[in-house]
């Protein structure tokens, strides 16, 4: 009988033995503690946005000449009025000179003309008081009154010449001011196309040229970013925004909506999307930033500043996180009820206590409610 029980023990140690050692090994895990800090809800572009200039224009001649003088170069900033190239003007300029000089004819002219009316005004005012006495005849005092209404109309006739020409004048000079390309702004230039001893041509109507200088004003920058159609419903004027660059990956810049767009664009099937502008609320001084550079947005539509919060990534579907059961060793299923969230965070309403341990994250297989796990812990980024 001892044998027999000796013979049950050693089995039932064996059993036990090979169970132990067989058994299923805690799996290492990640946890993430809950912790408190500012959840937002946040609206970001769909496809890279612009970082755009608020004014910058295309300046071209609308005449064919030669470029005679080219007075700036790429990268030059110039004024606003400033001479940035001029093509031939010689023989608009001799036009101009002919104008002029025929302008001081007139003017001459009409002062000769205009003289001699007063002339005729007197002479006729003089035979009037003779005739009242009875010392000239009636008809030679008609006469000097025509003479003097004809010079008084003489007069005015070389006034209305003297103003058709210089309408003329004026003309001239304005056709010879468009052989000359000023900056109507201040700002930097951006592209020339064309050289002295060139011939420019303006473009055909339907089909677009180089422009002769493209001039861009750089003190006022702004970012134009396309926004789902759905989440465009939620943005204001006035919202703030965090603008990212990819030329400055570690920076984040303020800036405000400035402006929506009031249509929705359909470059793409099924993504509608809304342009947004956003303008900086102070452009950095220690940084260069160029029109072209590409940019995300992200516009802060709600903030809780000190809310309850976990990791987006650990959210299983259905409002679920894995909590960890420290008393077990083991994961528990854990429904929470959430708030406002985003990308990066969510907010915890109900099912969680600052403080407890989750699964930080749900890429590693094999992990359920009930498995036994070894943490091992981080901090939540």
């Amino acid at each position: 009988m001892r044998k027999i029980l000796m013979s049950l023990l050693l089995l039932a140690a064996g059993a036990l033995a090979i169970w132990w050692w067989s058994r299923p090994q805690p799996l290492p895990v990640d946890l993430v503690a809950v912790q408190r800090g500012p959840v937002e809800t946040l609206v970001a572009n769909t496809r890279a946005g612009t970082l755009k200039a608020c004014r910058r224009t295309h300046l071209s001649f609308n005449l064919g000449a030669q470029v005679t003088e080219r007075l700036v170069e790429e990268g030059q900033r110039v004024e606003a009025g400033q001479v940035l190239m001029r093509l031939r003007q010689d023989e608009q300029q001799a036009r101009v000179r002919e104008v002029e000089a025929r302008l001081d004819g007139l003017r001459n002219r009409r002062q000769q003309r205009c003289l001699q009316a007063g002339l005729d005004r007197r002479d006729h005012r003089r035979l009037a008081q003779l005739q009242a006495r009875q010392l000239v005849a009636e008809d030679r005092v008609d006469q000097s009154a025509t003479r003097a209404r004809l010079a008084e109309l003489a007069c005015s006739a070389a006034a209305v010449a003297i103003r058709e020409t210089e309408a003329s004048l004026a003309l001239q000079r304005a056709l010879l001011d468009q052989a000359t390309l000023r900056a109507p702004f201040a700002g930097i230039v951006a592209e020339i196309n064309g050289e002295v001893g060139e011939f420019v041509t303006p473009s055909p109507p339907g089909i677009p040229t180089p422009p002769a200088v493209d001039l861009i004003d750089d003190s006022c920058l702004y970012v134009e970013a396309p926004i789902d159609e759905v989440d465009a419903s939620r943005v204001a004027l006035g919202m703030p925004v965090r603008v990212s660059l990819d030329a400055f990956r570690e920076r984040r810049f303020a800036g405000t909506v400035s402006r929506i767009a009031p249509f929705v664009r359909d470059l793409e099937k099924q993504a509608r999307t809304v342009d947004v502008e956003v303008r900086f609320d102070a452009p950095p001084a220690d940084v260069a930033l160029l029109t072209g550079y590409s940019a995300d947005v992200e516009i802060l539509i709600e903030q809780h500043a000190n809310a309850l919060r976990i990791p987006t990534e650990t959210l299983l579907e259905g409002r679920r996180v894995l909590r960890y059961d420290a008393a077990e060793g083991v994961l528990r299923e854990a429904p929470v009820r959430t708030g406002l969230g985003n990308w990066r965070w969510t907010e915890v309403l109900e099912g969680l206590d600052e403080g407890q341990r989750i699964l930080a994250s749900l890429e590693q297989e094999g992990l359920a409610d009930g498995v036994a796990v070894t943490p091992q812990e981080r901090e939540a980024q």
